[in-house]
């Protein structure tokens, strides 16, 4: 109990500097300042009967969960589905995704009182928690009103597992308090395990049942056939990483197309500025010209449309210590994948993607233009590659069904 009255005690020292990041991220994305109450949970949504929370921190997390979302609302289809996130651009993601489908609100802060008013109001039959989501104030408040959480697609790498390990009098009992936590891989199984977990079965990664838009990559090839000259994806990059492949293009003698696509929206007009004044933008309606080297894809939910179009991607987050990000979008579409050295969380990713011959991985940003030009000048390879991709994911499709048949047990024990 010391170790959350003293977690508690910080959260409070903490709420000035929070109210002010609010405020701050604000005046760039105004999301951030609608329903702020709902952070301290004061909610004007009205519950519906026998709700089914899903808690999706932001975008990557929305898009994750989307097969699972779907396979619960066909299981469970008198229930009411509601869905939280953290970020504003993950509650764009989920009225882009679902509209009024399903109901969205803020997830609150980590306070008592906020978490007891969330629980309150909603009093969920069942909690799914996306990914490594743990909150202990939030976990006991549900394990206080008998409200079974679970974790899902849970991952935990070898970093993250020795930093909860460090407040282990906080986390484990947060851990403890889960019905289950369902694990991407038996790597992951053991770390969730060895932090308090239990049960801890094996389920997959739901990104591997994630279906591409068949609309999207249509219009992607179309627009690359358009094009007429290969196309390189500079996929979900992250700050400090376009200067550094940026770098390595411009010194490529490539005739290729490099098509940035930034991880977050708010940077898309800097990613804009480094690019240069004569940059296109695919949020204008604009197309590249015939002399453009650089274009930038500043739009939401198109990831599928920049992955077809792609000749090759290259996956951000990979090139500086930010742990990667998600290979397997590109491979679902039979994209050849090129990533850099730090993958830590999608390590059983991009491990299965090098041993399927889906992906190379780079030893720095210069090394992985020159692998993707030469990817470009070797069809028989890349079109071997994006076909291992394809059947990569294909093997590991299932995850859904499993997640769906441990939520189906925790409700019929609840």
């Amino acid at each position: 109990m010391i170790w959350r009255a003293l977690y508690i005690a910080a959260l409070y020292l903490l709420l000035p500097f929070a109210l002010a990041k609010l405020w701050w991220r604000g005046r760039r994305e105004p999301g951030y300042r609608a329903r702020v109450g709902e952070r301290f949970g004061r909610y004007s949504v009205e519950p519906g009967r026998g709700v089914l929370w899903i808690h999706a921190v932001s975008v990557g997390e929305v898009r994750a969960a989307a097969p699972l979302v779907r396979a619960l609302q066909q299981e469970f289809a008198g229930h009411e589905l509601l869905i939280t996130c953290s970020t504003a651009t993950g509650r764009d993601a989920l009225q882009q995704m679902y509209g009024d489908s399903v109901s969205s609100a803020w997830l609150p802060y980590d306070y008592p009182g906020a978490v007891r008013r969330f629980v309150e109001r909603f009093r969920p039959h069942l909690g799914v928690l996306m990914e490594t989501e743990i909150w202990p104030n939030l976990l006991a408040c549900c394990k206080a009103f008998k409200v079974p959480v679970v974790l899902a697609n849970g991952r935990m790498s070898e970093r993250s597992a020795r930093g909860y390990s460090r407040w282990d009098g906080l986390t484990r009992p947060a851990f403890a308090t889960l019905a289950a936590a369902c694990a991407q891989s038996e790597a992951d199984a053991a770390r969730l395990a060895a932090l308090g977990a239990n049960p801890v079965p094996v389920c997959g990664n739901l990104k591997f049942d994630m279906t591409p838009d068949a609309a999207h990559a249509a219009a992607g090839r179309a627009w690359r056939a358009a094009l007429g000259r290969p196309v390189v994806m500079l996929a979900s990059t992250r700050e400090g990483e376009e200067k550094l492949l940026l770098d390595a293009l411009s010194a490529s003698t490539s005739s290729a197309l490099a098509v940035f696509v930034p991880r977050h929206p708010q940077r898309f007009d800097a990613v804009a500025a480094l690019l240069g004044p004569s940059a296109q933008r695919r949020s204008r309606g604009e197309s590249p010209r015939p002399q453009d080297r650089f274009f930038l894809g500043d739009t939401m939910g198109e990831m599928t449309f920049y992955y077809s179009a792609a000749d090759v991607a290259i996956i951000g987050g990979s090139f500086l210590p930010l742990g990667g990000q998600n290979l397997i979008e590109a491979c679902a579409t039979g994209t050849p994948v090129v990533f850099g050295p730090s993958m830590y969380n999608f390590a059983e990713a991009s491990t299965l993607a090098l041993a399927a011959g889906a992906a190379v991985q780079a030893q720095d940003a210069g090394d992985a233009v020159r692998l993707a030009v030469a990817l470009l000048g070797d069809r028989s390879r890349s079109a071997a590659m994006g076909e291992a991709g394809l059947r990569l994911c294909a093997a590991h499709r299932g995850a859904v069904q499993r997640h769906v048949a441990v939520c189906r047990q925790v409700l019929e024990r609840r």
